[in-house]
């Protein structure tokens, strides 16, 4: 039988690929979780453009009904993907976000947790000179936003969300020699999120009866996301210090299959493709029986599609940092505790993440 091919042994920490996926999505809860995939509307501006088109052409003697050529608002999926984006890198954490795009000050707090990583040592794949081992990820998050309108006809008026999501799935990673390995996996994600609407101007205010039931605001809607990646990897060990350069292109396709109103779709399609180089170093110093090791990554995210659309950017930067105790061997299958954080930006918008950087070794 062939010997497997795998990262080369080390006698503290394995290699970074045990918790690799995200950013997503989002990484961790997208770099390290494949991001906790929430739904999210308050940056994309289809809601206020259709809200002002369709209640504007009725006030002017336009045939406005449920079931004419605006009878179906199609929400784009591209918020469902924006979080597994904007996750951050911890595996029990939360964070904030602020975008100014579209002239709106909209915000955005997340609460999550999840984690991924391979399933035992790279085994021999038949005959042929690979390794290659199983992969499970998985996170689950709670996201609430606030759209704050600061110009058109929903000047002054404010629309919230509140997002329950949930995601898990896997693959295998295969190790073409002891530095290069490719990681597809395929993830299913549910969410559902809910919509309220304050109105405080006179359009709106005139307005709202015909806009509820056009199931412009206060709405709710259940959602499906298949989400399709492949990761490729190359790490390098120097001095036990671990170089780990990845890309990863990601497709997502999400639909509504239920929803408060006949006149809310969901239905988008969207693409991501994040290139990362991360560093993982040893101290050399133990606190309470465990060595130290700290670490970080710089990651650029190009979006696509919808994704690109809700964000109203291009490109999302990240740059984390981490500091975490080795229990590799001590304590169940953690392979190290601490804590970790990120900033993010993009055009328009910039954010923060904080938590627990907990992961495991299966």
């Amino acid at each position: 039988m062939a010997e497997a091919k795998g990262p080369a042994a080390r006698p503290l920490s394995p290699h970074l690929q045990i918790y690799r996926p995200m950013l997503s999505m989002m990484m961790s809860i997208v770099h390290r979780i494949t991001g906790a995939a929430l739904y999210y509307d308050a940056w994309a501006d289809d809601a206020r453009v259709t809200f002002e088109n369709v209640l504007d052409a009725g006030l002017h003697g336009a045939a406005v009904a449920n079931y004419s050529a605006v009878e179906s608002f199609a929400k784009k999926g591209d918020r469902i993907e924006a979080v597994t984006i904007l996750g951050g890198d911890c595996g029990i954490g939360g964070g904030t976000y602020t975008s100014t795009a579209n002239s709106d000050n909209a915000k955005i707090n997340t609460t999550k947790f999840g984690g991924s990583g391979e399933v035992g040592a790279p085994q021999p794949l038949g005959d042929l000179d690979i390794g290659w081992q199983p992969r499970v990820q998985g996170s689950m998050g709670y996201l609430t936003a606030k759209n704050n309108f600061q110009s058109g006809l929903l000047e002054d008026d404010t629309s919230d969300y509140k997002t329950f999501a949930i995601q898990f799935g896997g693959g295998a990673r295969f190790w073409l020699n002891d530095h290069f390995s490719i990681a597809p996996t395929v993830m299913g994600m549910y969410g559902h999120t809910d919509n309220s609407f304050t109105a405080r101007n006179a359009f709106t205010l005139d307005n709202l009866t015909e806009a509820k039931q056009l199931g412009l605001i206060d709405w709710s809607v259940d959602t499906w996301t298949i989400r399709p990646s492949l990761n490729l990897q190359y790490q390098y060990t120097w001095h036990r210090v671990i170089f780990t350069l990845s890309s990863e292109p990601t497709y997502f396709y999400t639909k509504s299959f239920d929803s408060s109103s006949a006149n809310l779709n969901v239905e988008g399609n969207a693409e991501a493709w994040d290139n990362k180089l991360d560093v993982d170093a040893p101290l050399g110093v133990e606190l309470f029986g465990h060595e130290l090791r700290t670490g970080g990554y710089f990651s650029r995210t190009d979006l696509y599609g919808d994704l690109e659309d809700g964000l109203a950017t291009s490109y999302v930067y990240e740059a984390h940092g981490r500091l975490v105790l080795d229990f590799l061997n001590q304590l169940w299958k953690v392979q190290w505790i601490g804590l970790g954080g990120s900033y993010l930006w993009g055009n328009d918008f910039h954010g923060w993440s904080v938590g627990a950087d907990v992961t495991f070794r299966f």
